[in-house]
């Protein structure tokens, strides 16, 4: 590319970055980021994305909320795909404060949830039996952060959640 005149941009180097992360080759896309600073040339939000993907493929949620954060730092914008992604890899990993910190973060942007983010926190939060949680999630959908139908779904797959762990409980 270099041979035929042509300067490596950003989106070169975020195809790049995701290929990399996706093979899960840490290193060297981590040696791509520098050589983005040596080129002077501004990470976006697919950069991030590449990067916080590759972290959580390696089951490493805390070091991808840190690149979140500085992706949002950075003046970039994450999508839901991105919270998605770090909310579900939290809850892999059983760590539902993770999760939840993850959520809250979330709401302070401009980005809603889907069914994929809110069923995955209340049934991560009701299999942990993490009540508390459950009813922080609730008192943000109740405040009028989602609609209606939303929040009956939601109450639902916690009800859901919630009768399976008593059965559990009554068996055990």
């Amino acid at each position: 590319m270099i041979r035929t005149g042509v300067k490596p941009d950003i989106l070169t180097y975020n195809a790049l970055l995701l290929g990399l992360c996706n093979e899960g080759k840490t290193k060297k896309a981590a040696y791509l980021v520098k050589e983005l600073d040596k080129k002077k040339l501004v990470p976006n939000s697919s950069t991030f994305f590449a990067l916080i993907k590759a972290q959580c493929a390696r089951k490493n949620p805390d070091r991808g909320f840190q690149l979140y954060k500085s992706m949002v730092k950075s003046n970039c914008r994450p999508n839901v795909n991105t919270v998605k992604m770090l909310i579900l890899s939290f809850l892999q990993t059983d760590d539902y404060d993770g999760a939840f910190g993850v959520f809250k973060k979330m709401l302070e942007r401009p980005i809603g949830p889907d069914l994929v983010v809110l069923s995955g926190l209340c049934t991560g939060f009701s299999k942990a039996w993490k009540d508390r949680l459950v009813m922080d999630l609730l008192s943000e959908v109740d405040n009028g952060c989602f609609s209606y139908e939303r929040y009956e779904k939601v109450k639902s797959i916690i009800c859901d959640s919630n009768n399976e762990g008593k059965e559990l409980e009554e068996k055990v």
